[in-house]
């Protein structure tokens, strides 16, 4: 969850493939939640996803996500990744992405670049380990992330999904934290924990999904999201 309920991360390529392979998802989502923070209301939202994977594990990625009832960007992403094989079940995977939320009214833009480095084993379990930092400020920190995720199958098409994560987020930036000193923000940093359980049903290219969704000690919301609302649903198609 920690990109959001779509799978934004490019996944993981296959390494036994001879040649590149074009790929992408279409979401319909109740809100656009990030590591437990509200990036909009709760309102549907569509996003869409384009991945290039290659042979030899690497994999390009590019996200774009709008309000329906705003033809306005909500959010955009951009990752490049690198896949190795570690053994027959598990797989090591290290990226840079940069994350943008730009804003419309005089709260500031939720911007982030992030390096990762996370552990997958088998497409059930995965553990993540994040580096993020604020470009363009000047006072700003180098902030962690770490998080864990468990998908196990139920059925055929039914899975439990479950996650947990724990993060330091730099209070007065990008329109939050205004608990953290003041409305205008100090550059104060402070670890909260976010974590989801819910259930996912594939078929084919399909996936639909709902969560519950909690966060213990985030930051004050973002100016006009209302915080983050108790279940989130998405349904996606991926090509």
């Amino acid at each position: 969850m920690g990109l959001g309920l779509l799978a934004v991360a490019c996944p993981a390529a296959p390494l036994h493939a001879q040649s590149g392979s074009l790929g992408g998802t279409v979401a319909l989502s109740s809100q656009l939640v990030d590591r437990g923070l509200a990036i909009t209301a709760a309102t549907p939202v569509v996003q869409g996803e384009l991945r290039w994977n290659t042979p030899g594990g690497w994999s390009l990625g590019v996200v774009a996500g709008s309000e329906l009832r705003s033809p306005r960007l909500a959010e955009s992403l951009v990752q490049l990744a690198r896949t190795w094989p570690v053994s027959d079940d598990w797989q090591l995977q290290a990226s840079l992405l940069y994350y943008d939320a730009p804003r419309h009214d005089r709260a500031r833009p939720y911007r982030r670049a992030e390096a990762d480095l996370s552990w997958i084993y088998r497409d059930v379990l995965t553990l993540n380990l994040a580096a993020t930092r604020q470009p363009g400020e000047h006072d700003a920190r180098t902030n962690i992330a770490a998080e864990a995720n468990l998908r196990w199958p139920l059925s055929h098409h039914l899975a439990l999904a479950a996650g947990a994560g724990l993060a330091r987020f730099q209070g007065g930036s990008y329109g939050y934290g205004y608990g953290y000193g003041g409305y205008g923000g100090e550059a104060r940093s402070r670890w909260y924990r976010y974590g989801q359980a819910g259930l996912v049903w594939t078929a084919g290219g399909w996936r639909v999904e709902l969560d519950r969704i909690t966060t213990d000690e985030a930051p004050a919301s973002r100016r006009g999201t209302g915080g983050v609302a108790p279940w989130l649903a998405t349904a996606a198609w991926s090509f």
